[in-house]
């Protein structure tokens, strides 16, 4: 199995110290994490998408362009790009600039996203949302393939022999579909072919497992092979403790304060309290014994390659001590029980070493310097 390390960039007081951190603190925690990711053997990193407080993520390629400049091997995650309310001209033009930045480092999870706040701040409604993201995603796939596109559609102006540039570095941008709720986004990324990731973050395994199902059976129907699926899978809430009850204990006020916002309500979890959520869903509240249990588990029901983490909302110090303490004791047990075949050739760039060396601030060829040290 491979991880991935994600970030909302929620900015909210601390739920048990009452710290509040400033914007710039928030962002500069964030450089610093991923940073220990990477020291720690994490495989990705990804920053969400969302627009309006709490969040600080609105910007998601600029913020992993900035990662990128402090980091040499990590891949880079979007966790999502919510296209289904983006200029696709833009999206290609950003992500194709981050990926050239980054050395050929970027892989991009597409989705509607989470938040009803967005479809009116882009001038869509939310009903549109599911053929907004179809056409996006199509416009997209064709500015990072083609040149001199010409295209016609709803969600914005028509285009005449555009090319946009910079062209990505990748010969293609991996591209997974996000699948939360609909079997919209399955058929999606069965009919072409591309990697799921589930978020599987505010319900029991069974309705993310329906999803993953469905997939599976849409990629035999167009003809592509399903033992051959490529699939990504979210966590709930992450804590350790050298007991379950002492990362119950530890962890409670946090979940109780996460699940009185509004974002929370929104997903309608089912779940009564967070002994429940540990019980029936995806929380990977215990002691890394109980928490590798917990993910076999789910491996069994999903058979899913990656497995991404969060763990927002903690403490700065906390943060970097349940990344730390998962990468230790959690990660190795899964990498040898479930080898993956996923990510193990290096992105484009760092598999030549005269570009990239192991210090991130000296790792550009002479003719490129890092647009800002880290």
């Amino acid at each position: 199995m491979k991880f991935a390390l994600f970030s909302l960039m929620m900015n909210l007081p601390n739920a048990v110290t009452g710290e509040a951190l400033t914007t710039q603190q928030k962002f500069h925690n964030i450089l610093e994490q991923a940073k220990l990711a990477e020291r720690l053997g994490f495989d990705a990193y990804g920053i969400g998408e969302r627009h309006g407080a709490p969040f600080l993520s609105s910007s998601p390629p600029v913020v992993l362009t900035a990662i990128a400049a402090a980091t040499t091997r990590i891949r880079l995650l979007t966790t999502v790009t919510v296209l289904s309310i983006l200029d696709p001209v833009r999206v290609a033009e950003d992500y194709a600039t981050l990926d050239q930045l980054s050395g050929g480092r970027l892989e991009m999870i597409i989705g509607k996203g989470n938040d009803p706040r967005h479809y009116p701040l882009f001038g869509i409604r939310e009903e549109e949302q599911w053929d907004s993201l179809d056409e996006r995603y199509h416009l997209l796939k064709r500015l990072w393939s083609e040149e001199n596109v010409t295209w016609q559609g709803t969600y914005r102006p028509p285009l005449d022999g555009v090319t946009t540039w910079p062209r990505p570095l990748q010969q293609s941008i991996p591209i997974w579909h996000g699948s939360a709720s609909s079997t919209v986004s399955t058929e999606l990324a069965a009919k072409y072919g591309e990697p799921l990731f589930t978020s599987n973050s505010f319900h029991p395994q069974a309705k993310y497992k329906a999803l993953i199902d469905h997939y599976r059976e849409r990629l035999d129907y167009y003809g592509h092979d399903p033992q051959q699926a490529v699939i990504g899978s979210g966590a709930g809430s992450l804590y350790l403790a050298d007991t379950g009850g002492e990362a119950i204990r530890r962890y409670k006020p946090y979940y109780e304060a996460f699940h009185a916002t509004a974002a929370a309500q929104h997903n309608q979890s089912p779940f009564t309290n967070l002994e429940d959520n540990i019980a029936r869903g995806p929380a990977l509240i215990g002691s890394s014994e109980q928490v590798i249990e917990k993910i076999l588990d789910y491996h069994a029901a999903y058979g899913h390659q990656v497995l991404s983490i969060s763990v927002d909302g903690l403490t700065h110090s906390e943060q970097l001590e349940q990344v730390e303490r998962f990468a230790k004791e959690v990660a190795p047990v899964l990498r040898r029980e479930l080898p993956s075949s996923v990510w193990n050739e290096p992105p484009v760039l760092t598999q030549h070493s005269s570009f990239l060396s192991s210090n991130a601030t000296d790792s550009w060829p002479t003719a490129i310097s890092p647009i800002f040290q880290v």
